[in-house]
């Protein structure tokens, strides 16, 4: 007999209403599109395919190269600034691709800063010196690779951190020097880490919309929106979001196979202090300059332009139209978080109270919203929620003759659950760390006072949980505001965001003009970067004392 309990259930239904656009995506591969899929097939989908792949080769290796080898100098070797990079190495992570793609295109296109200055300077004129197209495929992986890189430094570190007296001490005792110790055995020992923020950084550039569109790469992204609105095929768009997640889904299954074929032991003592290879003369400044080049590129001068810009447009762009889409996407993000911390809480106690296999198996099918781009997750939601409303609307006109319009699509309400299935894995994962970290005595104390399951969760677990529920907050309210894609496709009617009108005025190219609403999301995306910088600093003091 099956025993009814409302914590199983309410976590299943929540997991399987979260897997819905997927399940729709992953539907509509077997309905006909017709003749505009065969057009597809002849004329742009092995662009498609050829430029998502060669996206993810360019950024695969700036990535690798600008993460690891950071990562390896600010942990294991002693020069000037080493303390500063640690924690500034992460601020890219603020700025998102698109922004940083409209900064530098208005630093290096034709009409630019930097051409303007070489032609006044050597009397050229257009056509007469070649400069590097900003505007290209290659453009976009440098950009992707700028901002992306801080998910590889930030693992790789941590793993070179644990492995450091493991592995380090016994490659001195042999005679190897800091580079041979790390390329034959730190490197190796690392590469579960390393595989892992790759997957991450890949997922990102399947994901990303704003970059390439705004260079003119034809990707699946962007063939996903043309088709939609363009072609105004929904199968069709469908059917190119289901070759999308079949990527996705082979860079988690190989992220998942290395990590299952992999192993690897520390039997060191990790707490001791690491002892860093010091650097002096040209070696010193080789890792100075190694380490600021991310910043200085990723950070630095994309945000100094945005201020520059910003205080030269100030009067005409921060006005009353400024202060509403401040008020529209604060007022969103604050509402995705609230609600994604709520689901995460439901979720992730459901688990602890019920850990049976159903419940497992749902709670990590609400999670995988988070590898899927937002234009996947946007067709999935539209797809559903427009034939709810249609066949309400046909309901309610053959049985009252009334027409109820549009209650779902195009509302706040449709783009916040496509919010919910794209960020609930953020906060999930930092409210089932917490609680991980309670004992289960607890719980059976507070049972043993009486306490029922909701009473234990406001009067025990919240309180002691208070600093994971902010992190979780804080990061699905700058994951939200970051958003473009799934905002452009599902925003209602007239309702504007800062993500959305920095890409209609840098499409526009308004860059300058677009440059109040960028640096507000860019400031808005530091507060988290710090507290994480702040959160591993106090790890890594942690274990050393």
């Amino acid at each position: 007999m099956i025993r009814f309990n409302y914590w199983s259930t309410s976590v299943t239904g929540t997991a399987l209403i979260l897997a819905l656009p997927v399940f729709v995506i992953v539907a509509n591969l077997f309905v006909p599109a017709g003749a505009v899929w065969d057009h597809l097939v002849e004329t742009v989908l092995r662009d498609y395919v050829v430029n998502s792949l060669l996206l993810m080769v360019g950024v695969t290796l700036g990535t690798l190269v600008m993460g690891v080898g950071t990562a390896w100098l600010v942990t294991m070797t002693e020069f000037p600034g080493r303390r500063l990079f640690e924690w500034a190495l992460l601020l890219p992570m603020a700025i998102p691709a698109y922004i940083i793609a409209y900064t530098y295109t208005g630093m290096f296109d034709f009409a630019g800063p930097l051409q303007g200055a070489l032609r006044e300077l050597t009397g050229w004129g257009y056509g007469d010196y070649w400069f590097p197209e900003i505007r290209s495929i290659e453009g976009a992986a440098i950009m992707l690779a700028l901002v992306l890189y801080p998910y590889v430094y930030l693992l790789t570190r941590t793993a070179f951190i644990e492995q450091s007296l493991c592995v380090t001490e016994v490659s001195r005792s042999l005679g190897k020097g800091p580079w041979r110790t790390f390329y034959s055995v730190a490197l190796p020992l690392a590469r579960p880490s390393i595989v892992a923020g790759l997957s991450l950084v890949l997922m990102e550039t399947l994901a990303d919309y704003g970059t390439v569109q705004y260079f003119g790469v034809s990707t699946f992204t962007t063939g996903i929106f043309r088709t939609w609105y363009g072609l105004d095929n929904a199968a069709a768009a469908a059917q190119l979001s289901a070759i999308l997640l079949l990527f996705v889904f082979v860079l988690l299954s190989l992220e998942r196979i290395s990590r299952k074929q992999a192993r690897y032991h520390h039997t060191g003592h990790k707490q001791q202090p690491i002892k860093r290879y010091p650097l002096h003369g040209w070696r010193s400044l080789f890792a100075l300059f190694f380490c600021l080049g991310p910043l200085l590129f990723g950070f630095l001068l994309p945000a100094g332009q945005l201020g520059f810009w910003a205080v030269a447009t100030f009067e005409d762009s921060v006005d009353g139209r400024f202060a509403e889409l401040v008020l529209h996407s604060v007022g969103l993000a604050a509402a995705a978080a609230v609600l994604a911390l709520f689901l995460a809480l439901l979720l992730g106690y459901g688990r602890r109270l019920r850990p049976t296999r159903p419940v497992r198996f749902a709670v990590r099918s609400a999670g995988l919203g988070y590898a899927v781009p937002g234009t996947v997750i946007a067709v999935g939601v539209v797809i559903p929620f427009g034939w709810f409303d249609n066949a309400l609307d046909s309901w309610m006109r053959a049985e009252f003759d009334i027409s109820t319009g549009l209650l779902l699509s195009g509302t706040v309400a449709a783009l916040l659950f496509a919010y919910m299935v794209r960020f609930l894995a953020v906060s999930l994962n930092a409210v089932e760390t917490g609680l991980q970290r309670i004992t289960p005595s607890m719980d059976e104390a507070a049972q043993s006072m009486g306490l029922r399951p909701l009473a234990i969760l406001g009067r025990v677990h919240i309180p002691i949980l208070k600093g994971s529920l902010l992190t979780a907050l804080l990061l699905v309210f700058v994951d939200v505001l970051k958003e473009l894609p799934a905002t452009l496709i599902l925003r209602p009617f007239n309702f504007n965001t800062l993500a959305v009108r920095a890409y209609e005025l840098a499409a526009d190219e308004r860059l300058a003009d677009a440059s109040a609403a960028a640096l507000a999301i860019v400031v808005a995306g530091i507060v988290p970067v710090i507290l994480l910088s702040r959160s591993i600093s106090r790890a890594r003091d942690h274990d050393a004392t």
